[in-house]
């Protein structure tokens, strides 16, 4: 019973000492055990002794460092004062001497300014020149010129205001100028060759009879992915061959100020490619203006020759069978026994046979006349309706782009319009010449019947 007892002490103290568990572990008897606490606890309170000084120390190391850093922000702050007052000082020395410099320039001053509007005027013109593609880097000078002239406290120097005199002068007189130059020309399709280049003055730039455009942030010369007329390359080649006199070639009279007009120009679709934009529509208005055209030729040329027969029975005594004249005074011939009011039927019974021979097409040049516009507004109805889809997906945020889709949509009414006018021109001609033979056999109809009445 009283072993039993003894023992939950020791437990008790074997768990308050968790670290110290494994030796107790390891003791063969109880007093080893007592031996071990008592170690643990001396070795305890040693590390404890050890810890205590290192903290005292470090609290008076930390209060040395409060004292100094308390030390410093004095003079810091002594410091600043002084620098403030110093500022203040400086800031009516500075004040002072820019008053004296703008009383000692005077009109220098106005002078600076006017320098300074003419070379960005002419920095802007510099850049965006032709002429920059055989000199390049003139403009470069210009950039630090300002800044002097803007600055208060560096002046721009006599030769850097005479060199922008000179780079003036030097452009106006390049602008004059036709001249040849060896250049690196970027092709369509992105080969870079070392080729001759002519420039005319500061508008255009040519080689080999094609028209070249300048890159003012690269400087780099390419070719026009899409060239001007014929007519213009071949003049533009023969300026090239040229060695002396004068040769008429066309020139962008914007060109000095980015050549917009012949980018405009260019990127112009040309009438196939405007008669390519109207579509199925567009192929099929044209298909039944052909037709028409063909119509009316054939039925041009059918009523000459009935015209001309005609004609030539008005002039002979012989009745031939070869035109619908001739038919009606056969008719006339050969019921001649008949009373007037049956011949007069009888005229006019031929004269009906004859006329769907005469008129054979004219309604059909009508109704392509009176469809073709509305071929074209078709069109053009379907093609806004695709547009305003675009134009919902993708916004209105180029009117460029807007623009070209409307205009595209309205070339199926040009279509529509350019059959329909040719179309009622030749309607009208061809039934002029219809109508023409018709009144002439109702008149030699009238005229038979006439005389039999006489008779």
């Amino acid at each position: 019973m009283n072993i039993r007892y003894l023992k939950l002490p020791l437990v008790v103290i074997a768990l308050l000492l968790a670290p110290n568990l494994q030796a107790a572990e390891d003791a063969a008897s109880l007093d080893e055990l007592l031996k071990m606490i008592k170690t643990a606890k001396v070795n305890e309170s040693q590390e404890h002794a050890a810890r205590e000084t290192r903290f005292k120390n470090a609290r008076s190391e930390r209060a040395a460092q409060l004292k100094q850093a308390r030390g410093l922000k004095a003079e810091e702050e002594a410091r600043s004062e002084q620098l403030e007052k110093q500022y203040a000082e400086n800031e009516l020395k500075v004040a002072a001497l820019q008053e004296q410099l703008q009383n000692r320039l005077g009109s220098l001053t106005e002078m600076f300014g006017h320098l300074t509007s003419a070379a960005g005027d002419t920095r802007a013109t510099l850049n965006s020149s032709v002429v920059s593609s055989q000199y390049p880097g003139r403009a470069a000078f210009l950039d630090d010129l300002i800044a002097k002239m803007g600055s208060n406290t560096k002046l721009p120097t006599l030769a850097e205001i005479e060199h922008l005199w000179y780079e003036i002068n030097h452009e106006m007189i390049e602008s004059g100028k036709v001249v040849k130059f060896p250049a690196t020309v970027i092709k369509a399709d992105g080969e870079r060759v070392q080729q001759e280049v002519v420039r005319i003055g500061a508008f255009n730039l040519l080689s080999n009879g094609d028209y070249l455009a300048f890159n003012p942030e690269t400087g780099a010369v390419s070719e026009l992915v899409r060239q001007p007329d014929r007519k213009y390359t071949r003049a533009a080649a023969e300026l090239q061959a040229a060695t002396e006199g004068f040769t008429q070639v066309g020139i962008d009279p914007t060109g000095p100020s980015g050549g917009s007009l012949l980018a405009a120009k260019i990127n112009s679709p040309t009438t196939i490619e405007r008669w390519h934009q109207g579509g199925l529509i567009g192929y099929f208005i044209s298909f039944v203006g052909l037709c028409a055209l063909v119509l009316a030729l054939w039925r041009f040329v059918i009523l000459t020759g009935i015209s001309r027969r005609v004609s030539n029975q008005l002039k002979s005594d012989a009745v031939c069978l070869d035109n619908p004249l001739g038919r009606i005074l056969r008719v006339g011939e050969e019921h001649s026994g008949m009373d007037a009011e049956s011949l007069e039927l009888k005229l006019h019974e031929q004269a009906l046979k004859e006329r769907p021979s005469i008129e054979s097409g004219l309604n059909l040049l009508k109704i392509i006349a009176m469809v073709a516009p509305l071929l074209g507004l078709l069109g053009t109805v379907t093609g806004m309706i695709n547009t305003f889809q675009a134009i919902t997906l993708f916004g209105a945020g180029d009117p460029q782009v807007m623009a070209g889709g409307i205009s595209a949509a309205l070339v199926t009414t040009v279509l529509g319009l350019c059959v329909a006018i040719p179309t009622v021109l030749l309607h009208t001609l061809v039934n002029g010449k219809a109508q023409r033979v018709l009144h002439i056999l109702e008149e030699q109809s009238a005229g038979i019947v006439a005389e039999k009445a006489e008779g």
